[in-house]
């Protein structure tokens, strides 16, 4: 079903894109704009279905060795590379540590990241990631401008269909990292940030 749908969905976009050459007219720009950013969500979505379905259908979870640099970096040079206009920088060096996870865990900080920067009400996006190791674990705290997260709303958030403050999304990627976290015996948090804006905390098991 996933495959289907994304070869539609790719198929709407090369339209989009042959239209997008010969259009001449700003108001007409914008629908096709609205064509191609409505597509991307949607072929997003069916990445998330397919991680999320992975992880709640597995009896067992297969626990391997993946390098946190590695992952981390890989995900943010991506969500950049999608997010032009938005600011994403390491307030620290990531630690050169192991993670007793498996690859699924990058679909934690693909979301988170663009969490930060699709729910951000600010002109610019900004996002800053950062990790601290521990004895045996190593937190991740991705912090950024938006409007946070109040009291009330910090756990409900990572509830199955749970949406975001005037989100218009499904509500499954918080459900994901919340899944993924758990099912590696990680722990995921919400904190206020400094002077605005939220702090997502994701703690995982090193090896």
């Amino acid at each position: 079903l996933r495959h289907d749908i994304r070869n539609d969905l790719q198929l709407i976009t090369a339209y989009a894109e042959l239209l997008d050459d010969e259009c001449e007219t700003e108001g007409k720009q914008q629908y096709i704009d609205t064509i191609n950013e409505s597509a991307d969500h949607a072929i997003e979505l069916t990445q998330t279905a397919r991680d999320l379905s992975e992880v709640m259908l597995s009896d067992d979870v297969e626990k391997e060795r993946v390098d946190l640099q590695t992952i981390l970096e890989g995900e943010v040079t991506e969500v950049k590379a999608s997010y032009p206009g938005a600011t994403l920088e390491f307030g620290t060096p990531v630690p050169s540590v192991t993670l007793a996870t498996n690859e699924t865990v990058s679909s934690v900080f693909r979301n988170l990241l663009k969490n930060a920067i699709q729910h951000n009400d600010k002109e610019v996006a900004e996002v800053i990631i950062s990790a601290v190791e521990h004895e045996e674990t190593v937190t991740v705290h991705i912090a950024d401008n938006g409007p946070g997260v109040p009291d009330g709303r910090k756990e409900a958030v990572f509830g199955k269909g749970e949406q975001g403050l005037d989100s218009s999304g499904t509500g499954i990627g918080l459900h994901l990292v919340e899944r993924i976290v758990s099912t590696h015996d990680g722990q995921v948090w919400i904190e206020d940030n400094d002077p605005e804006g939220a702090i997502f905390n994701v703690e995982l098991p090193t090896v």
